[in-house]
């Protein structure tokens, strides 16, 4: 096979078009990489499109959407026929940085990629569908939604690959950042995502606080030390270091070395750490945050280091890194990239084999050693209590500090679900006060909203103190604050009146979390939801009682003029009341959100009502 140097030579020899000649050679060059189609000669001052890139506009009325279609063929894929995940992460960056820049309006690269879990396999022949969109616009970056799904041409069959979240951040002339222009949600599901994006920016922002008050908490001692480690594969022997030079094909169109390539390098030697340990051919189930430090440019080499961190009983994760330098090897290397991912050895029946375990070097292996494992707890954490189903998961969730972040996030994010809904119906108008329902398939819920003359902020601080509210509302007795989380989170204890036709008070134990608007138009929020807790076990005087999503978003509507609206996904114990409000057999509800509004008019000057009280 002739080289690339040799290659190019011999392309300049050709007399004709020097376009042609250059396309030629790109698309040689390009096909070793996985591209699926040559690139044609284009018209003078036309655009190059980006590698690999199949895209168009989606028919939908979202400007910023792109859809890209990739027929897998065998250049794609690896031993097994495959795609491999490394095309596919290029082709994913690919698809979500077009839908950056279509918002943006000008060049954008990615600052990183949140946890991605791959649900199945692509295989030759099949297509893969990638949907992309900007959720949210902050100041200068933005999160894209990433949908992959493939469709199988012979039979139809559609199937979901993955889901991601990306982070791209728009530069201006010599990298400057640039303000980005705010983006509109228009559909129900935009809406949705265009108000829990500012709830992820948020974790991630946290993540290495988490991951270090984890790793604070639990044991030192590691579960290698009480386990039997005969046997154990020392992680010396996984350890894989490469060099990559970085060439013109391999870098995006502002001559930076293109993010998905990195990424597939990141990846390429993972899979090879990973097969040391289990002397098999790994297949890759997870990835925990690429996250870019900084750029590389053409004529850069790139070092990619991987190393098995931690090997679980049917799982392992490896730490992967990207450093970058110039051709002067004595200017220290910059590290630009850090991901981990989790691997599985499949058996012929497609199940997870038990693995090795790894016997940790001192010093920095023991370190990485805990963090897989603290890494793995926040993962499951991340997957099942954040990305769950609301109806998947128990009503109240079991309180651990280690996840509190992830609570607090479902919490949150649950009560902005809700509001964004599209199918609210106005049941009731009593006066000021209005009561709107939403039917849906195993819920009934209702909103009560009224315009009240206080400013957006003390309304907040006065509803989110829960020890409070029994001053306007009758139903509550008490409520005690059990634990101070944070600034934004407090569980209490709340004790309420008895239900008609029980011979018990009430009782929950409730986490309290609440936002500040994260950009102009965004309200105030206070979620509830109900959590368990050890200290505070059901009680024979009390009927315990749950809330699923419940709380109080609030909008500036002037400096002094807020709107109010209360939401709540009734709960099966209060539908016959409920129901019987909304029906306008009684206006207990109306009457509480009356009082509600006495309280705050009454409270608006007072000092204990400032935000540190909370």
């Amino acid at each position: 096979m002739l080289s690339f140097f040799w290659l190019r030579c011999l392309l300049k020899m050709v007399k004709g078009n020097i376009i042609v000649s250059e396309d030629i050679l790109s698309f040689c060059c390009n096909g070793l990489q996985g591209s699926t189609s040559p690139p044609r000669a284009r018209e003078p001052g036309e655009q190059e499109e980006a590698p690999g890139a199949m895209a168009s506009p989606s028919a939908a009325g979202n400007p910023t959407e792109v859809q890209m279609s990739q027929l897998v063929l065998p250049c794609h894929t690896n031993h097994r026929g495959e795609l491999s995940t490394g095309q596919l992460l290029k082709w994913i960056d690919t698809a979500a940085c077009l839908s950056a820049e279509r918002h943006a309006g000008c060049p954008c690269v990615t600052a990183s990629m949140d946890d991605i879990y791959f649900e199945h396999t692509i295989s030759v022949g099949q297509v893969v569908n990638i949907k992309a969109k900007v959720n949210r616009a902050f100041n200068s970056s933005m999160e894209v939604g990433i949908q992959v799904s493939y469709e199988d041409l012979c039979s139809g069959k559609h199937c979901s690959i993955c889901k991601a979240y990306a982070t791209f951040v728009a530069q201006g002339p010599l990298g400057s950042k640039v303000r980005l222009k705010p983006l509109t949600p228009q559909t129900e599901e935009e809406k949705i995502e265009y108000s829990i994006a500012a709830e992820r920016r948020r974790m991630r922002l946290v993540h290495k606080d988490t991951l270090k008050d984890l790793l604070t908490s639990s044991p030192q001692e590691t579960e290698l030390e009480t386990r039997d480690g005969s046997g154990a594969v020392p992680a010396e022997r996984t350890r894989v270091e490469s060099v990559e030079l970085v060439l013109p094909p391999h870098a995006n169109h502002q001559g930076n070395t293109f993010g998905g390539q990195i990424m597939a390098w990141m990846e390429n030697v993972a899979t090879i750490a990973a097969s040391r340990l289990c002397h098999a051919h790994p297949t890759l189930r997870a990835i925990e945050m690429f996250h870019f430090r900084g750029p590389s440019q053409v004529g850069d080499r790139l070092v990619l280091k991987a190393i098995v961190n931690n090997a679980f009983k049917n799982s392992m994760e490896v730490g992967v890194s990207a450093e970058a330098y110039g051709q002067e090897m004595s200017v220290s290397r910059r590290h630009i990239n850090s991901a981990f991912m989790t691997f599985v050895v499949l058996d012929q029946e497609g199940h997870p084999r038990t693995l090795p375990m790894v016997a940790p070097e001192p010093g920095d292996g023991e370190r990485r050693y805990r963090e897989a494992s603290a890494r793995k707890k926040i993962r499951l954490d991340r997957k099942y209590v954040v990305s769950c189903k609301q109806t998947e998961v128990p009503l109240s969730v079991p309180w651990d500090q280690s996840n509190k972040v992830y609570l607090s996030y479902n919490n949150v994010s649950a009560l902005k679900m809700l509001v964004a809904k599209a199918n609210w119906a106005l049941a009731r108008e009593k006066e000021k006060v209005r009561m709107y329902t939403l039917e849906e398939d195993k819920f009934l819920s209702f909103r009560i909203e009224m315009s009240v003359c206080i400013p957006a902020g003390r309304a907040f601080s006065l509803l989110s103190n829960l020890r409070r509210r029994h001053e306007w509302d009758s139903h509550y007795v008490s409520a005690e604050l059990v634990q101070k989380v944070d600034d934004d989170d407090m569980i209490y204890h709340v004790v309420s009146q008895k239900l008609r036709n029980e011979n018990k008070p009430q009782d929950f134990v409730i986490l309290a979390s609440r936002r500040k608007p994260c950009s102009k138009g965004d309200p105030y929020v206070v979620a509830f939801r109900s959590v368990t807790l050890p200290t505070h076990p059901a009680r024979d005087e009390f009927t315990r009682g749950e809330t699923l999503c419940s709380g109080f978003c609030i909008w500036p509507e002037s400096e002094e003029m807020s709107k109010v609206a209360y939401y709540n996904q009734a709960m099966p114990g209060y539908l016959t009341y409920v129901t019987t409000n909304v029906a306008g057999l009684s206006s207990d509800i109306c009457s509480t959100f009356e009082a509600c509004e006495k309280f705050l008019l009454k409270n608006k000057e007072d000092l204990i009502s400032r935000l540190q009280d909370f």
